[in-house]
């Protein structure tokens, strides 16, 4: 069974997963939604790519980011990161305000690891991505 099938399958069990036309595995944990990839980096070393979306269109302040760079720092499955946007509540550039996108990134070598393992893996990092959700959002 292909990496990017057998993510699927042990996901499935306990997360509602969508299984994207690219390939990608989407699911949904405890408020916040993410993209799994299969990566091939070389002939025998393939790459689970993890993108978590945290939270998004945070009106960002220099608290917002305090609160992102400490997690950044503390966090030790993934990288915390903050996308700036801006968003116009109007057509006049004078209503502009800066929000953010908070995300939580991780790649992993999956080969050699077992069904529980994976599963396991995966749903710690979603779990650590959920901590810092709740953090940055209550």
């Amino acid at each position: 069974m292909e990496l990017a099938q057998r993510l699927a399958a042990v996901l499935d069990e306990i997360l509602p997963v969508q299984q994207e036309s690219d390939g990608a595995v989407t699911v949904h944990h405890d408020d916040t939604f993410a993209s799994l990839r299969v990566v091939t980096i070389a002939e025998g070393l393939d790459m689970v790519s993890l993108t978590q979306i945290l939270a998004w269109d945070l009106p960002l302040d220099a608290r917002v980011r305090a609160k992102v760079a400490r997690h950044a720092h503390d966090t030790l499955l993934g990288t915390v990161s903050l996308v700036e946007k801006i968003s116009q509540t109007t057509t006049a550039k004078k209503n502009s305000k800066k929000i953010a996108d908070v995300m939580l990134r991780y790649n992993f070598p999956a080969g050699g690891l077992t069904d529980d393992a994976l599963r396991t893996l995966i749903l710690m990092v979603l779990a650590t991505g959920a901590d810092v959700r709740r953090a940055l959002v209550g």
